[in-house]
């Protein structure tokens, strides 16, 4: 491809839109590996779906966001972990510091699961429990091996991940798609160039024009 022809494909509109939308999806794609290899974990955002974690029952995420616990719809950042001298574990407490909130694979379903550490069943063997559970568990009473976490809760962000869970319906998945398909078809639509109406000669001019 020439450069002039280039230049000719750039003036376009609708080129335009689509080199903006390839580099949006180069960004996305390049900021989610990069956050995968910086916090050392394949899942460095997850949305919390279960309210086991919260005190407040019903889960009302929405009246109370930032208690020192999780809840349903919460966005939280995910650092990996090396071993067991990464966890700290302890129970819940309101005003002093808990250990640390795992996210760990269930060793039986391979279901991602979000609990706190609490204790120590052997060295290689985590205790966790969430936060509005009465009792350990899932899995096994609690006991999870250390390969089997993820990574410990680093961060949490408050109600935005309603968004992801939102998605996980085949609803959302088909509204979202929807909509991105008339942002582009708007654009598309928009860019296309009217047929221009020949410029109207002033009468002056044309008078002018005759008496010559």
């Amino acid at each position: 491809m020439t450069t002039s022809r280039i230049k000719q494909l750039w003036k376009k509109e609708y080129f335009q839109t689509a080199i903006v939308i390839v580099l949006i999806v180069v960004v996305v794609f390049g900021f989610w590996f990069g956050l995968r290899a910086a916090l050392n974990t394949d899942y460095p955002v997850l949305a919390v779906a279960s309210g086991s974690m919260s005190t407040i029952q019903p889960d009302n995420a929405w009246s109370i966001p930032f208690t020192r616990t999780l809840h349903t719809g919460d966005l939280i950042i995910v650092q990996g972990v090396t071993g067991p001298q990464d966890i700290y574990a302890a129970p819940f407490n309101a005003s002093g510091r808990s250990g640390d909130i795992l996210v760990f694979r269930d060793p039986d379903t391979g279901e991602l699961i979000v609990h706190r550490a609490i204790g120590w069943y052997d060295n290689d063997t985590v205790i966790t429990k969430g936060d509005g559970n009465s009792v350990p568990g899932p899995p096994d009473e609690g006991r999870v091996p250390v390969s089997y976490v993820i990574g410990k809760v680093i961060f949490r962000v408050p109600w935005i991940g309603q968004l992801a869970l939102f998605m996980q319906n085949q609803s959302g998945v088909y509204l979202i798609i929807g909509l991105i398909i008339i942002i582009i078809a708007a654009e598309l639509i928009l860019s296309i160039p009217g047929e221009k109406k020949p410029e109207r000669i002033p009468e002056e001019v044309i008078d002018k024009t005759s008496e010559t």
